[in-house]
């Protein structure tokens, strides 16, 4: 008989406890949805830009595009370049939704070579950083 109720016991432990799981993963999940369709959204038109080959010492110059394609204001808190050759600027102040905007990205041309380099944007508009890359081939045509 005491083992009958230790048995019952642990069947309404176990029960309430998978319950109150479930409640808590359900109520994340809503609140989860609630913020991504509150929140600002970066869209970029390309993350990727293909230099080709481009001459030793030259402008190595691109514009990002991108658009606030969500509902609140985006704020770019930070961009960083995954070295000293690549040099980013972008907008300090805020982007409302359904404005576009660019991050200018500087590439020091004065090796000749490959190169493939990222640039981290961080802001409001996503959890992680969206990752931007530029590649190409520096040529020296005089030598």
């Amino acid at each position: 008989m005491y083992n009958l109720k230790i048995e019952t016991m642990k069947k309404i432990s176990i029960t309430l406890l998978s319950s109150l799981f479930l409640l808590t993963v359900a109520c994340g999940q809503e609140n989860s949805k609630n913020e991504s369709t509150k929140s600002a959204k970066i869209k970029f038109t390309e993350t990727v830009h293909d230099y080709g080959e481009i001459e030793l010492n030259s402008h190595g110059t691109f514009e990002f595009k991108f658009t606030n394609e969500g509902k609140e204001t985006l704020i770019l808190s930070n961009v960083r370049s995954s070295c000293g050759c690549t040099v980013p600027a972008w907008p300090k102040t805020p982007i409302k939704k359904g404005e576009q905007a660019v991050i200018k990205v500087k590439y020091n041309t004065a090796r000749p070579g490959s190169f493939n380099k990222s640039i981290s944007v961080y802001s409001n508009g996503s959890a992680q950083p969206v990752i931007l890359r530029i590649k190409g081939t520096v040529i020296n045509k005089n030598g």
